[in-house]
């Protein structure tokens, strides 16, 4: 197997199981299943070794292999190690991320600990649009420059967006950094770098979600009845149980249980990292019952992309096209509102709406869930919704135990 030329491309092709040496160490391996591997043998520093070159099924003919054979041949020649040589080349390769690999590995590492897949999607809207500038340049070349390239046309015309851009490609960049893929300052820090180029940014004023007058609810439900898709069942699923979009958007039949009327959220899934259960009136479970006969997964409000669940804008989109000014989120507002102009108790709203009720030690002697209270509480809600007697605390017979 010294001669160099022996083998045709025909031989290649047709050879049967063996070893078929091309010279100067090339040599074409058919193995008992007649793959076809090229390798390269060679001797460094009294070390005998042997390099593969690629397969013929992957494309590589006897002249891709006989370059590639020559290539390693100089690197001996040089008294370098062909294997280390590519490995070296492959690790620096892997080192050089782009801005775009490193925002979604940070993404997929960080997203665990995110409660709320709104918070997911808004990272990936941020590095996928506002930061598309960066996404195919190495990462190590990110500089103040590239940087500005992204927040500079937003700065002034949404400043909200462009003060989480920026805060979002520090944090990348960071992370970068802290895995040896960058050296030196941080060209997205705000602190005495971009402080002094960019404007500061005007302080807003914070909002509160627009929300519907509780009055005017009744009226708006039987509106939203006329209208037929999933996404205005997941919308009235929402208003009845007087939940966050986001726990809507992502429900899964898995944590249904119809017979029990209840709807258990697991603590990951809230953003107060706390478990929560969720007492289902009549209304609740016919929405249920509605959607589960067109079932084809475990989401219960499915999207169009199958096996994903209803994009987090649907239900902007659904009160945008009823001509309604107001949000999603405002219904839990108009539910609290409707709740303390009843009578009902503080704990039973605040519960009922998954939040933290008083002081640490406080909670740590208050296990209860309340569920039955809670129960009723949604039943008179939805009895409200339908227009139809509404009751009260005092109706309702809520007594403190």
């Amino acid at each position: 197997m010294t001669d160099r030329g022996k083998l045709t491309a025909r031989r290649v092709a047709t050879a049967p199981a063996g070893e078929y040496g091309d010279g100067a160490g090339l040599i074409l391996r058919v193995s008992e299943s007649l793959s076809r591997k090229w390798v390269y043998r060679y001797s460094l520093n009294g070390r005998r070794r042997e390099m593969g070159l690629g397969t013929v099924q992957d494309g590589i003919g006897l002249a891709d292999a006989r370059l590639r054979a020559a290539e390693a041949r100089r690197l001996v020649k040089d008294r370098i190690d062909p294997i280390d040589a590519r490995r070296s080349k492959k690790s620096a390769s892997e080192a050089r991320k782009t801005f775009g690999e490193c925002a979604d590995a940070f993404i997929e590492a960080k997203r665990a600990e995110w409660r709320s897949d709104r918070h997911v999607y808004q990272w990936r809207l941020s590095m996928g649009r506002h930061a598309a500038p960066l996404r195919d340049m190495p990462v190590d070349s990110v500089d103040t420059s590239a940087v500005l390239s992204v927040l500079s046309p937003l700065w002034q015309r949404a400043p909200e967006t462009a003060s989480r851009v920026r805060g979002r490609i520090e944090l990348v960049l960071d992370a970068a950094r802290v895995q040896g893929m960058r050296v030196g300052d941080n060209p997205a820090r705000w602190r005495g770098h971009l402080s002094h180029i960019l404007p500061k940014r005007q302080r807003i004023a914070k909002q509160h979600y627009s929300a519907m007058p509780y009055a005017e609810l009744p009226s708006f439900i039987a509106r939203l009845r006329e209208r037929e898709s999933v996404a205005r069942l997941a919308l009235e699923f929402t208003i009845a149980c007087s939940a966050r979009s986001g726990e809507v958007l992502g429900a899964t039949w898995s944590e249904i249980d119809i017979d029990g009327r209840t709807w258990t959220l697991a603590p990951s899934r809230m953003k107060s990292g706390r478990g929560h259960i969720v007492p289902l009136s009549g209304r609740a479970l016919e929405i249920l019952n509605r959607v589960k006969v067109a079932r084809t997964g475990n989401i219960v409000f499915p999207g169009r992309v199958h096996g994903r669940p209803l994009a987090p804008a649907t239900f902007g989109r659904v009160l945008s096209d009823m001509g309604i000014d107001a949000t999603a989120h405002g219904f839990r507002a108009a539910f609290a509102t409707w709740c303390q102009d009843r009578g009902f108790p503080a704990d039973v709203i605040e519960t009922a709406l998954a939040h933290q009720i008083g002081t640490e030690t406080t909670r740590a002697y208050s296990r209860s869930d309340l569920l039955q209270r809670r129960r009723d509480l949604m039943d008179a809600w939805a009895r409200f919704l339908e227009g139809k007697a509404e009751g009260g605390a005092d109706v309702l017979a809520f007594k403190r135990p």
